[in-house]
């Protein structure tokens, strides 16, 4: 069975920051009815491609059932009012003052069931001066501080790559809400969670901060992609846009792995580099010394030579490189799925693995797939009151 096996959550976000949340928990065996207007649906849907089933879609939303309500007809509002009973959870992260435009407020839902655990994502939060403020992933690295660590010194701050202010304020939401589950299970009672994706972001600032902020009093600078050699980037055969290797010496036994590992072992006695100030303040004679080493190898034999002498290191893998990654293959953690209108194609697995709940990936859902479905077994709808609530507009 799976970990979270009874749970049940009514899930009506959009895009990644709260929809990355209840796909992890659709993926340790909870049930994930997402609820989407009948007209587009989730507006991730379209991202990249136009249709209704675009990849970024696919690859935040499997294991979900999908079930269409337009919440702005009394039709619609009425059948979300009914099903809220038969679910534990409620999750939304829509722009600032939807959800009291919908009526579906905490107070309202709470109403029709009281121990109802209720969950928001906003951008900054539901108080303050920038709670009426709309926000993306960017937008909330940005007002985190994310940008103004990533990039080198001299140049500008950076938007980061990965999109941890959704997927990872997602992950924070996702755990928050599995805590008041457990703590109604205790007492019955439910609760109102709101997370803030600027101050999700801040959590993965924390050591970035704490190295060289002096507790907020002064600003973190830039170092781009190191602390300086030997801890840096460097360049691979056959020198394309992205090969290159990443490797980081911490302690002394690195150290001296690393010039083992080059066949350098004088640079263990090298005056110059015999400590790690001095190899700060010779890095660039230093980094030229690795980089003759690393510039004769291509990324994957530098990460397999240092990686088995003892040295953090990896190559530097692109997006399609991790799909092709022989470790991540024989893990099992590239899952192919056969999609409606993609075919059979390869998806990302979830890291956390339980011996007890093993994940089984499925496909994301089609816009108003289990419509039918879902209320006929919830609220006994028979096919022709489907019918009429399609002719209606309610649902697709």
């Amino acid at each position: 069975m799976g970990a979270l096996d009874g749970l049940r959550i009514l899930d009506m976000t959009q895009y990644e920051a709260g929809t990355s949340a209840t796909q992890a928990m659709a993926w340790m065996g909870a049930e994930v009815v997402k609820v989407e207007p009948p007209k587009g649906g989730d507006p991730g849907r379209q991202i990249g491609t136009g249709d209704e089933y675009a990849p970024y879609f696919c690859n935040w939303n499997a294991n979900k059932k999908s079930l269409t309500l337009d919440l702005r007809k009394p039709e619609g509002h009425a059948l979300l009012m009914q099903l809220l009973p038969r679910f534990d959870v409620f999750v939304e992260n829509y722009g600032p003052g939807v959800v009291e435009r919908l009526d579906v407020t905490y107070e309202r839902v709470r109403a029709v069931h009281p121990s109802i655990i209720y969950a928001q994502v906003k951008g900054f939060g539901n108080s303050g001066p920038y709670a009426t403020y709309k926000s993306y992933d960017m937008v909330a690295q940005a007002a985190a501080g994310a940008f103004s660590v990533t990039g080198y010194p001299d140049g500008t701050p950076t938007c980061p790559g990965p999109t941890t202010g959704d997927s990872g304020t997602g992950m924070q939401l996702g755990m928050a809400i599995l805590a008041a589950y457990i703590q109604r299970l205790r007492t019955g009672e439910g609760q109102h969670i709101e997370v803030s994706m600027q101050e999700a972001m801040t959590y993965f600032m924390r050591t970035r901060i704490s190295f060289a902020g002096e507790w907020g009093n002064v600003a973190v600078p830039r170092t781009g992609n190191g602390l300086g050699p030997p801890t840096e980037l460097y360049p691979c055969k056959p020198f394309g846009t992205n090969d290159y290797a990443y490797l980081i010496v911490v302690t002394a036994q690195h150290w001296d792995a690393l010039c083992l590992a080059i066949e350098r072992p004088d640079l263990i006695t090298d005056q110059r580099f015999e400590d790690g100030l001095g190899r700060v303040q010779n890095g660039d004679a230093l980094y030229e010394e690795i980089a003759k080493w690393t510039r004769e190898r291509s990324k994957h034999e530098v990460m397999r030579q240092l990686g088995a002498a003892g040295v953090p290191c990896s190559a530097v893998l692109d997006t399609k490189d991790l799909y092709d990654d022989p470790h991540l293959n024989e893990r099992g953690f590239i899952h192919e799925i056969e999609h409606p209108q993609h075919g059979r194609v390869r998806l990302l697995g979830w890291a956390p693995r339980m011996s007890g709940s093993p994940t089984t990936i499925r496909p994301a859902p089609l816009l108003g797939e289990h419509s039918e479905a879902v209320l006929s077994e919830e609220l006994g709808i028979d096919a022709a009151g489907f019918a009429d609530l399609r002719s209606k507009g309610v649902v697709l």
